[in-house]
């Protein structure tokens, strides 16, 4: 029988609390277990002494006879100085997904293009004499003009 040192789930809800178990691995969470060995309320304080209540006695006893702590318990042991728990190291979880990447840097490319583009207007802007400047608004007075005109042409017939 594989026994398994784990948290046992109670308190209503949003308002947890848990015991931590000895039970059966193929039992429930909050089903049958073998004894209770402490309690962790994580509604506590950190630095709370009540936050986590360990029997280290029975734990002992337990990981001697070979019950295998889940991940969190394992933590409450390594500070209770019963089990030495590994430090986990996962250097690619703070990184973005394959697809959020493609996206970001499709957002840089728009960036850069409407940068880019913003630039060569300022600079054909400045690249403009003032005289070039004169005809074009003697020209854009002339289509104004004939704007007119052929509005009026065809109220009259």
């Amino acid at each position: 029988m594989a026994i398994s040192m784990r948290l046992s789930r109670g308190g209503s809800k949003k308002r947890p609390y848990y015991r931590i178990v000895i039970a059966d691995a193929r039992a429930p969470r909050d089903g049958k277990f073998i004894e209770k060995i402490g309690t962790y309320n994580p509604l506590l304080a950190k630095d709370d002494a009540e936050r986590i209540k360990l029997d280290n006695e029975r734990a002992a006893h337990w990981l001697s006879v070979g019950a295998q702590p889940t991940d969190r318990v394992a933590r409450f042991l390594d500070a209770a100085g019963l089990r030495e728990r590994a430090a986990r190291s996962n250097p690619n979880k703070g990184k973005p997904g394959e697809k959020a990447t493609e996206r970001a840097e499709e957002r840089a490319a728009k960036v850069q293009a409407a940068e880019d583009a913003r630039r060569e207007a300022e600079e054909a802007a400045k690249a403009k004499p003032a005289e070039e400047a004169a005809p074009a608004e003697e020209a854009a007075t002339e289509d104004a003009t004939n704007e007119g005109k052929s509005a009026a042409a065809p109220a009259e017939g």
